[in-house]
């Protein structure tokens, strides 16, 4: 008999600004680095208000682990040290293997009024923080979109559902990335690997997230307990959510700024190279 998660906990997203004074809503933090293992961090970023967004993400060093946007509306333009350049639109997703250290700066652009995204980073293995960094984008017609037998339309961006396979592959944590939308009184059920970490983070709507009866509505952060499967239902309301697996690592984590590593000492290095002008390696 297949075990179904149960919800572990449940927590409202924070607002605070990020970069230039950008408006974020942050899901996950620095204080849940080992119990979402290997998650690190979610921001639910977007405003109505230029001004809210404008001076956007100035140059900033990564190191030691992956960044996935997910751009929802509006646009985002990026460049960084190895010259690279490019727009990622509505619907469209950049994952971002920062590795050995890249700098890059990124720059939120309005679409009809309006501006939402969400950025999730991912930790890297030991054995692959210095590793050359790399761009992976995929653009939003070339992501699957399922709908399933219970009445849910599923974006699949990494992972499988019902045979579709999402773009994204060769990933160390081995995730899993949907887009889920649901209408009323429907039921999405979806097999996971029980030892991967879980998560749900609800972009509009409300639904259920196990049996227990509670809901969870817009910008809730559902985090499951182990299991083999979720079960999510709708009551009254539609509801849009994504939901993140991934294998957790295990490892030490030492995680300043935009720095990840897994000793003091090799931040304390990351941080000696962005002031020496030695940050960036050449492969």
């Amino acid at each position: 008999m297949t075990r179904g998660r149960q919800v572990d906990w449940t927590r409202n997203s924070r607002p605070m600004q990020e970069g230039a004074g950008v408006l974020v809503h942050r899901a996950i933090g620095h204080e849940d680095t080992n119990r979402l293992d290997p998650f690190l961090m979610l921001d639910d970023f977007g405003s109505t208000r230029k001004e809210g967004y404008e001076a956007g993400f100035p140059s900033h060093p990564h190191r030691g682990f992956e960044t996935v946007t997910y751009m929802l509306k509006g646009e985002m333009e990026h460049r960084d040290s190895t010259g690279r350049s490019g727009i990622i639109g509505p619907g469209d997703v950049q994952w971002m293997t920062a590795g050995s250290g890249i700098i890059h700066e990124e720059m939120p652009r309005m679409k009809g009024g309006e501006l939402r995204g969400l950025q999730l980073w991912a930790n890297l293995p030991a054995k692959k923080k210095m590793t050359e960094p790399t761009y992976r984008g995929y653009e939003k017609k070339s992501i699957p979109v399922v709908k399933t037998s219970g009445g849910a339309e599923v974006r699949v961006i990494a992972g499988t559902v019902s045979g579709e396979r999402g773009p994204v592959r060769d990933v160390a944590i081995d995730p899993e990335y949907l887009d889920i939308s649901m209408n009323p009184d429907t039921e999405f059920r979806h097999d996971v690997p029980e030892e991967h970490t879980a998560f749900a983070y609800v972009l509009e709507g409300e639904a259920e997230f196990d049996d227990s009866g509670e809901t969870a509505s817009a910008r809730v952060l559902v985090v499951f307990e182990s299991g083999e499967q979720i079960v999510v239902r709708t009551k009254g309301e539609p509801v849009r959510f994504i939901f993140v697996a991934g294998k957790p690592l295990k490892e030490p984590v030492a995680w300043r700024g935009s720095v990840v590593m897994n000793t003091q000492e090799e931040l304390r290095q990351a941080y000696q190279e962005v002031r020496a002008g030695t940050f960036v390696k050449q492969h």
